[in-house]
């Protein structure tokens, strides 16, 4: 294999694609080798061409740049393969952070190993696992969830998936459903513990840690930048509290859902009749009113 930089056009070897990444925010955090493989590569192959643009103008590197993302990947996988094939050598690059992490390239490497041409990775940040590290929570076994589906059932069904699992989950969130996303954690999983990772590596980065409830009541009611939502694993189940269970059911009615269809939601979670959790939470209102 040639190294970046070195020709082996007219040779008869195939060029190497690299996955680079690149910073998440902090421009300062990319890698010595990625910056040297991006400076010798033939082409680029960005998610957004004018971030990765303004990137490559912060190092003093020009290089053809060339548009791969998600609209686009079929139909720019078999023009790449052939520059490939022609002795060129690529990297591909998404808008921040690993490629192919809840970002596009996974079809275009899979038909770099089907043709059997060279693979390589230049490591770099990742939003995941940088939230996932200053969560303070367990970080042996963890789930990538990526960004869960916008239809409410879909969404619903990811986390219900989650509701027993020990492992720590991670998941991406667009900053206007962010209050979605805590208010469905709540109804489904319970007032776990979260840590909410905003802009980091950035000037206004911030991490909210807490009950889901105390993160989502201590949120404006416009979120900007990018978001990362670290849950905490499921716990051993404890004997059944019906206290508590009433005081979740309550919890949920602040945060906006429906006192039966909280209590149907709770009482699923807990394994309690939600008939018998609806009456006690009627009986608990009515006395703490009386």
């Amino acid at each position: 294999m040639c190294k970046p930089g070195a020709s082996c056009h007219h040779r008869g070897v195939s060029g190497t694609l690299w996955i680079v990444g690149t910073p998440i925010g902090n421009l300062a955090d990319l890698a010595p080798r990625a910056r040297e493989v991006l400076a010798a590569v033939d082409v680029i192959a960005a998610e957004d061409t004018r971030r990765t643009g303004r990137l490559l103008r912060s190092i003093g590197v020009r290089r053809e740049l060339v548009s791969l993302f998600e609209g686009n990947e079929r139909s720019r996988i078999e023009p790449i393969l052939e520059r490939l094939l022609d002795g060129d050598d690529v990297a591909l690059v998404s808008d921040a952070g690993m490629p192919l992490v809840s970002d596009p390239g996974a079809r275009l490497v899979r038909a770099c190993v089907e043709r059997g041409l060279d693979v390589r990775v230049v490591p770099g940040p990742s939003a995941a696992l940088a939230a996932l590290v200053v969560s303070g929570f367990a970080t042996d076994r963890f789930t990538f969830e990526g960004f869960l589906p916008r239809k409410p059932s879909a969404r619903m069904r990811r986390l219900e998936a989650l509701r027993h699992d020990p492992r720590t989950a991670v998941v991406f969130e667009a900053p206007g459903r962010v209050h979605t996303l805590l208010r469905d954690v709540l109804v489904v999983l319970g007032d776990r513990r979260v840590a909410l990772a905003r802009e980091l590596t950035k000037r206004h980065e911030e991490i909210r840690r807490g009950r889901a409830s105390e993160v989502l009541g201590g949120l404006e009611e416009d979120v900007r930048g990018e978001v990362v939502l670290v849950i905490e694993g499921a716990r051993e189940a404890a004997p059944v509290d019906l206290g508590a269970c009433v005081e979740e059911v309550r919890e949920l009615v602040r945060a906006g859902v429906r006192r039966r269809d909280a209590a149907r939601a709770v009482g699923e979670r807990r394994g309690v009749s939600a008939n018998d959790l609806y009456e006690a939470v009627l009986a608990a209102d009515d006395g703490s009113t009386g």
